[in-house]
């Protein structure tokens, strides 16, 4: 049986960004085999968050597939991502910091989305420090390279000092 439902969530990974209904189809028949797969419920929430904008509903099936395991690393990064959009902030901090202390959790990824959450809520200082631990964190050269991206991101959004501050200063020496 447990190729069966591999087989329907293979087919919902396969056509979930360009064929909605295959996806669907695919999700249905893997969760009528069993109804605790937790990647066919984190594909689930993934079409909810995604591709219909229902954060609601896509946090419900992001809760259940970490009920059932807590260890279904599928679901953090997805899950982390909706609770920003639906700006959660207490509950994604929590998480996330929760999730830090979970042993093979990908902590790169994780800091990178407590480096988010900061930026969303205008601490870029912060942010920034969350950024060198994702990098301190990550293992590869892509991943490094989307953390200097968003790096240069959080610098471009924070307040520039302003040139009169900055006469001000050299003008005490």
């Amino acid at each position: 049986m447990g190729s069966y439902i591999n087989n329907y969530v293979f087919k919902a990974i396969e056509s979930f960004d360009y064929d909605l209904e295959s996806t669907m189809e695919a999700l249905n028949y893997a969760l009528s085999y069993d109804d605790k797969d937790t990647m066919a419920l984190t594909l689930l929430g993934r079409v909810y968050a995604e591709k219909l904008y229902k954060y609601n509903e896509a946090i419900g099936y992001y809760k259940e597939a970490l009920a059932i395991n807590i260890n279904a690393f599928e679901v953090y990064e997805h899950y982390i991502n909706v609770l920003l959009w639906n700006e959660d902030y207490e509950e994604v901090s929590t998480f996330i910091d929760f999730a830090l202390t979970v042993k093979g959790s990908d902590k790169a990824i994780l800091y990178l989305k407590k480096a988010v959450l900061k930026e969303q809520i205008k601490e870029y200082k912060i942010a920034l420090t969350f950024i060198k631990l994702a990098k301190e964190y990550a293992y590869n050269s892509g991943f490094i390279n989307t953390i200097n991206e968003e790096k240069e991101r959080i610098k471009g959004k924070m307040p520039k000092k302003k040139k009169y501050e900055k006469s001000k200063k050299s003008n005490k020496k």
